[in-house]
């Protein structure tokens, strides 16, 4: 709700207030990532805030001119003493739109958390949701230089914006109903810092829990540059019209094995839907499509809680109606109408 607000307040120029700001988490209120995320919005739309800093239950966030395209860096761990492995993945998220409107290319360095729990990986946006945006007109481009697992982070990434002010006005809508055959399954089994084996395990135990249902994976062990000691399995599923991705971190005391089993059992759940597009996918999905012109839907293997507030804010703030067939928790069909169908 914070980062998807304050991207359409920027794109849109209006200001906006929020309240009881993660009220009921563990940890209420703004904390790094999130504090970011407002900093460089800020910063980007030369925007007065109250409320701006650490563990805030309300913020007031204004406009002071459309988004301005630069060289931009941001730094999570500053955000907190003693630092921070907050999602840079997100706050790129956040800043995409906005800087998609301001004439001329942005480039973009985020110090932080690149896979990390609760957020898009970084591989995420390479091979999934950044392939579709590109369909929609959007140009944009990611690469890592090191990765940032949690808790220490100091992870970077680094991202490339064309925007122009006429951006909006080419966006295509899209139409994602069906995903079309299999293509292929491939992924990576990667770690940082940690015995070899650890990443060879997990890749033979994906790869043996892959063809017992049938499916012949490519999968690569990735040695990551980091400060930190993570590991990860990260799965692909390539189809005709799409791509759907699959995560599961490690952690300690946590089996090899059982971080490659949670990877496939989320490529089988989606698999076994067969819809076009895979949980993750459909909530992130729903501001760019919002901001198209015509009339866009998709099939999403799971109706999640965070689509049902990414179409609520899209509603309140676009005034664009999105048309949810389906039960939480259960795979259904999104639709958000172009302006002339409201």
């Amino acid at each position: 709700m914070l980062r998807n607000s304050l991207a359409l307040s920027a794109v849109l120029g209006i200001p906006i207030r929020i309240e009881n700001i993660r009220s009921k988490r563990p940890n209420p209120g703004l904390q790094a990532q999130h504090l970011t995320a407002v900093r460089a919005l800020a910063r980007v739309c030369r925007s007065s805030t109250e409320g701006a800093e650490l563990g805030s239950l309300a913020l007031t966030f204004r406009p002071g001119s459309s988004p301005v395209s630069g060289e931009y860096s941001w730094d999570v761990s500053e955000a907190r003493k003693g630092g921070s492995a907050g999602a840079t993945t997100l706050i790129f998220q956040a800043l995409l739109m906005p800087l998609l409107l301001a004439d001329g290319r942005s480039r973009v360095f985020l110090r932080g958390g690149t896979h990390v729990a609760w957020s898009p990986p970084f591989h995420y946006l390479g091979l999934v949701y950044l392939p579709l945006l590109r369909r929609m007109g959007i140009s944009t481009t990611i690469e890592i230089e090191r990765w940032g697992w949690y808790p220490i982070g100091g992870g970077i990434l680094t991202a490339q914006i064309s925007g122009s002010s006429a951006a909006l006005s080419d966006l295509r809508a899209l139409e994602l109903e069906e995903r079309g055959a299999l293509r292929r399954v491939f992924g990576i089994s990667a770690l940082s810092n940690l015995p070899a084996h650890i990443a060879e395990r997990q890749k033979l135990q994906a790869e043996k829990e892959l063809r017992a249902k049938g499916f012949d994976p490519e999968i690569e062990i990735v040695d990551a540059p980091a400060r930190g000691q993570g590991t990860m399995v990260f799965l692909v599923a390539e189809f005709e019209h799409v791509q759907a991705g699959f995560t599961s971190l490690g952690s300690k005391g946590k089996p090899a094995e059982t971080v490659a089993e949670e990877a496939v059992e989320g490529f089988l759940h989606y698999y076994e839907s067969g819809m076009a597009l895979d949980q993750y996918l459909a909530d992130q999905l729903v501001l760019p499509l919002a901001l198209a012109k015509g009339k866009s839907s998709f099939t999403a293997s799971r109706i999640t809680q965070h689509l049902l507030t990414n179409a609520w804010i899209v509603e309140q703030l676009l005034g664009r109606e999105m048309v949810i067939d389906g039960e939480q928790g259960k795979a259904g069909k999104v639709t958000i109408l172009g302006l002339e169908d409201v």
